[in-house]
């Protein structure tokens, strides 16, 4: 059986375009349908099955939620934002992800340029008119070059799995959360309240996320001056936040703009699930029409 993501009941549009109104419409004889399993045979996003993957991606969260503190943080995002390593296209990055595979990702294992042209070719056929959204799926993942030697070579845990604020409490929610129990942050006063150096509905732009490809992409887009729409780097930056896009955590922390994009990701989200196969895609038949989103949207190359 797959495990769907719970949505709220949407209206028709967010800002002048289309959403889903219910589940079926994602189903439909012309929309994209969900797999019944991933490409291992399992449910998707199962983190208790044995599987070959199994044991190392519980490893690697063990590992993820014992470093990635409010310190270390801070200082990925003040050493990363600088975009002082690389200059290239977004479509020359593209071609980098056919060096990486997420060792945090239990559902497949295929190198990311698959993941990322099966996501955008999927939204692509069922939302024909919002090519932001297009482009955001083509790009979502590109923050995990991380891994490679010119971008420093951060080890998995600290480039890929699911995101999460840190500076205040760590949500049950939270895939393996028992691991954090090990985390210096998790006894520190200052950090494990409801809030902690935050307050109430501050808007998750004030909020500081585990360090990872999201966030960095993110940093990427923002400084780069990319005219993505806010629910395009919005998307971009918490898609792996699972506990609050999956089971609804942290909203306490969230301000209207907020709520709006949360719409889009969470329509983003199924694509970018369940999209997950062994379905190729013709690279150079699609190529192309992504050129003409990145020469829309972002500036000719880019600072990394």
């Amino acid at each position: 059986m797959t495990i769907l993501i719970d949505q709220p009941q949407f209206g028709t549009e967010v800002e002048g375009k289309r959403v889903l109104n219910n589940e079926k419409e994602l189903e439909g004889d012309e929309g994209f349908r969900m797999p019944n399993a991933n490409s291992f045979g399992h449910n998707f996003r199962d983190y208790e099955v044995e599987s070959e993957r199994q044991e190392g991606v519980e490893i690697f969260y063990r590992t993820n939620h014992i470093n990635q503190t409010y310190d270390f943080v801070k200082k990925m995002r003040e050493e990363y934002r600088k975009l002082d390593r690389v200059e290239m296209s977004i479509w020359e990055c593209c071609e980098l992800l056919n060096n990486v595979v997420d060792e945090s990702d239990p559902d497949l294992d295929e190198p990311q340029i698959e993941h990322l042209l099966q996501t955008a070719e999927a939204i692509r056929k069922d939302y024909p008119d919002e090519d932001w959204l297009h482009l955001t799926a083509l790009i979502h993942d590109l923050g995990k070059v991380l891994l490679l030697p010119s971008f420093g070579e951060l080890p998995q845990w600290a480039v890929v799995g699911d995101t999460y604020p840190v500076g205040c409490a760590f949500d049950e929610s939270i895939v393996h959360n028992k691991y954090f129990k090990e985390n210096p942050d998790y006894k520190n006063p200052a950090y494990n309240t409801k809030y902690g150096v935050y307050s109430e509905r501050c808007g998750l732009d004030k909020v500081m996320m585990s360090w990872g490809h999201d966030d960095y992409m993110y940093l990427v887009a923002k400084e780069n001056k990319s005219t993505l729409p806010s629910a395009g780097l919005f998307v971009i930056r918490y898609h792996s936040f699972y506990a609050l896009h999956r089971s609804g955590a942290y909203k306490h922390l969230m301000n209207e703009e907020d709520k709006e994009n949360l719409k889009w990701l969470q329509i983003f989200n199924k694509y970018d699930l369940y999209s997950k196969s062994k379905v190729r895609i013709d690279v150079e038949k699609v190529k192309p029409y992504y050129l003409s989103l990145i020469e829309k949207y972002f500036p000719a190359r880019l600072r990394w």
